[in-house]
C-alpha cells in the first residue's frame, strides 16, 4: 500500500473554496469531502439533509463522517461546509488566503482533517463530522445528533482567533408581525396603518433594557428585516419585521420582554432558538467569548464539547474574508495539542 502524502491545508482549503456551497448547495462540496477523505483511507459515510420546501429543486445534500472501520472515535473534529451567499473565487498572497470560506469554515475543515489524520497515525482515535446548513437552521447537526458515534469529545470548529471559547451566545429569533386597513393615505382616518404600529413596537425593542451576564457580557437586539406596505399614498394594511436577540442565559425572561414590547400592536412567532452555552477551558490555551451561535447545542449526543478555530470572525460573513496562512498552521498544532491534552 502506498504512503498518502501530508496533506497541505492550504492547498486542500484553496480545493474545497473553488466548490461554491452556499446554504442548500452543500452536495458537491459533500461529494468531493466524502471521495478526498476515502482516497486517504478513511471510512467514509454519507448521510441525506432533507432541504426545506423552499428550496427541495436545488439538490441533494449531505453530511459526511470519516473514521476507522470497526473503531469508535473518543474525539471527533467537526464544522460546517456551507457557506454564506456570496460566492467569492479563491485567491492568496504571501501572508494570506482569501474567498469565501476561508475562515468560515473551509479552512477549518482543512486544519481539522490535517490533525486528525496526524493523530490517527499516532494511534488516537479520532474521527471528522462535516455537516450541511449551520448558518441557517443546523439542519445538518440535528440529523447527525440522531445518531452518534459514542465519541467521549467533540471539537467543533468556528473562527475564534486559535482562542477556545469559555461560552458562546445563544440565539432567539423572532418575528413581529402588525395587521392594519388599507386606505388613501389623504385619508388616514378611514383606514388603520400597519407600518405606524409596527414602528411603535420596533421603538420599544430598542429601548429594551436585556440580561446580562457578568463574565459573557450583555444580550444584544438585532431588527434584521422589515417589510410592509405597498406605496407612499397607501395605508398598509400589513407590516412585519425580523428580529434576533443573542442570549446569554434563560430565553424566558428575553421572550416575555419581546411579547411585552408588542402589547396589543403586533403578534410575535418566535422562529428559531439556539441556547446559550458554557464550555470547558484546557490548561494552556488562550481563552475568549463567542458572541455568535454554533452547532454546539445540536450536537449533544457527540460528547463534550469545546469550540476552537482559526480566522476571525469579523471577516466572515463580509466581502473581506480572509486567513493568514501562519494562523492555519497553527491551528493544525493546536487541534493535535488539545486532542492529546483531552485523551491523555
Amino acid at each position: 500500500m502506498h504512503e498518502i502524502p501530508r496533506l497541505d491545508p492550504i492547498r486542500f482549503t484553496e480545493q474545497l473554496c473553488e466548490i461554491e456551497s452556499t446554504t442548500y448547495n452543500e452536495g458537491r462540496v459533500g461529494d468531493f469531502l466524502a471521495d478526498f477523505l476515502l482516497a486517504r483511507g478513511w471510512a467514509v459515510e454519507k448521510t441525506p439533509v432533507p432541504q426545506p420546501a423552499e428550496s427541495a429543486g436545488v439538490g441533494e445534500r449531505w453530511n459526511v463522517y470519516g473514521g476507522t472501520a470497526g473503531q469508535t472515535a473518543d474525539l471527533v473534529f467537526s464544522t460546517h461546509m456551507d457557506t454564506v451567499p456570496p460566492y467569492i473565487p479563491f485567491r492568496e498572497d504571501g501572508e494570506f488566503i482569501y474567498g469565501r470560506g476561508v475562515s468560515d469554515a473551509k479552512g477549518i475543515i482543512a486544519a481539522q482533517v490535517a490533525a486528525a489524520e496526524a493523530l490517527r497515525s499516532e494511534g488516537y482515535r479520532v474521527g471528522v463530522l462535516f455537516v450541511s446548513g449551520e448558518e441557517r437552521d443546523s439542519a445538518g447537526a440535528k440529523v447527525a445528533n440522531e445518531t452518534p458515534k459514542g465519541s467521549r469529545f467533540l471539537i467543533n470548529g468556528e473562527p475564534t482567533d486559535n482562542r477556545l471559547a469559555l461560552a458562546s451566545k445563544g440565539s432567539l429569533r423572532a418575528v413581529f408581525r402588525a395587521q392594519g386597513k388599507m386606505a388613501h393615505s389623504a385619508y388616514p382616518e378611514l383606514g388603520d396603518s400597519a407600518v405606524h404600529k409596527l414602528v411603535e413596537v420596533l421603538g420599544r425593542l430598542l429601548k429594551l433594557e436585556l440580561p446580562v451576564t457578568e463574565d459573557v457580557g450583555p444580550s444584544t437586539l438585532n431588527i434584521g428585516q422589515i417589510h410592509g406596505g405597498h406605496a407612499p399614498n397607501v395605508i398598509a394594511d400589513k407590516a412585519e419585521a425580523q428580529v434576533l436577540v443573542r442570549l446569554v442565559g434563560d430565553s424566558e425572561p428575553v421572550r416575555a420582554a419581546l411579547i411585552e414590547a408588542a402589547g396589543d400592536l403586533a403578534e410575535v412567532e418566535f422562529t428559531l432558538e439556539i441556547p446559550f452555552v458554557r464550555l470547558r477551558a484546557v490548561e494552556g490555551l488562550p481563552t475568549m467569548i463567542a458572541k455568535f451561535t454554533t452547532d454546539i447545542p445540536q450536537l449533544s449526543n457527540w460528547g463534550e464539547p469545546l469550540l476552537l478555530g482559526p480566522g476571525s470572525i469579523h471577516v466572515a460573513h463580509t466581502p473581506f474574508e480572509k486567513l493568514a496562512k501562519k494562523e492555519l498552521a497553527e491551528a493544525v498544532e493546536m487541534y493535535i495539542r488539545v486532542a492529546r491534552q483531552l485523551l491523555s
